[in-house]
């Protein structure tokens, strides 16, 4: 049987959490920075919270944990198998809202990228799609 976490583990374990910064959203602007564009972060004026803006170009990148938005076909973003309703919800809901924020984003006349964070895995092809992507 699998080691299980107490209650008050889990929710320390839950807090370390971020949304900002995670080590794949840096990376990401690391990249980008190395291909000598310059963007503002987690532009609260647009919808959503994009993590990278160009603002001059109209055009934002969100770099998403293959987990908690629920990527499709990724091996990451399986539902666990403890309070699998819970979770199931909980998915589905932060993948709901995406969809609606990047809708709303493009009703602005903006063009949006997602990043997921199994494609850093290849450094090759995201630095092609990123570069077209901002040049396009």
């Amino acid at each position: 049987m699998a080691d299980r976490l107490t209650r008050q583990k889990r929710s320390e374990v839950m807090s370390r959490i971020r949304a900002k910064n995670t080590k794949p959203e840096l990376a990401v602007r690391s990249m980008v920075h190395r291909l000598g564009y310059r963007f503002r972060l987690h532009a609260r004026n647009l919808p959503g919270s994009p993590d990278l803006v160009f603002a001059a170009r109209k055009k934002a990148i969100f770099v998403h944990g293959c987990f908690w938005h629920w990527h499709e076909g990724c091996r990451v973003s399986k539902i666990p198998k403890t309070r699998t309703a819970f979770w199931a919800s909980k998915l589905k809901r932060n993948r709901e809202r995406d969809v609606r924020k990047e809708t709303e984003l493009k009703e602005l006349g903006w063009r949006y990228l997602v990043v997921w964070e199994c494609e850093l895995r290849n450094p090759e092809q995201l630095r092609a799609d990123l570069l077209r992507f901002l040049r396009g």
